[in-house]
């Protein structure tokens, strides 16, 4: 059993950053993917970002490429989001989720294990 806490969300101005981070405890950390995905009111769940096992590989989506960067410190069981440039539409619940495999994925269903997720609002 894997489980995910995320932390750092909050009300931002547009422009402004924000760093979430997910915390992992259960499971080895360092051999699984990590992912964070977004849910906006009355829209599905969206792939933001993943990283592979090792941390030697990263996968974006292209809304936020260029803006947002992935990280993971293996040694601290500890996934992050920075978040730069943010803006309106980058306001929803953040979820980070833990996938049973190395390499990264883009889809929800590829994911077992899911945080509780962290608000993230943009004010413009």
């Amino acid at each position: 059993q894997v489980q995910l806490v995320e932390s750092g969300g909050g009300l931002v101005q547009a422009g402004g950053s924000l760093r979430l981070s997910c915390a992992a405890s259960g499971r080895t950390f360092s051999s699984y993917a990590m992912g964070w995905f977004r849910q906006a009111p009355g829209k599905g769940r969206e792939f933001v970002a993943a990283i592979r096992a090792s941390g030697g590989s990263t996968n974006y989506a292209d809304s936020v490429k260029g803006r947002f960067t992935i990280s993971r410190d293996n040694a601290k069981n500890t996934v992050y989001l920075q978040m730069n440039s943010l803006k309106a539409e980058d306001t929803a619940v953040y979820y980070c989720a833990a996938r049973l495999r190395a390499v990264v994925a883009v889809t929800p269903q590829a994911y077992a294990y899911w945080g509780q997720g962290t608000q993230v609002t943009v004010s413009s």
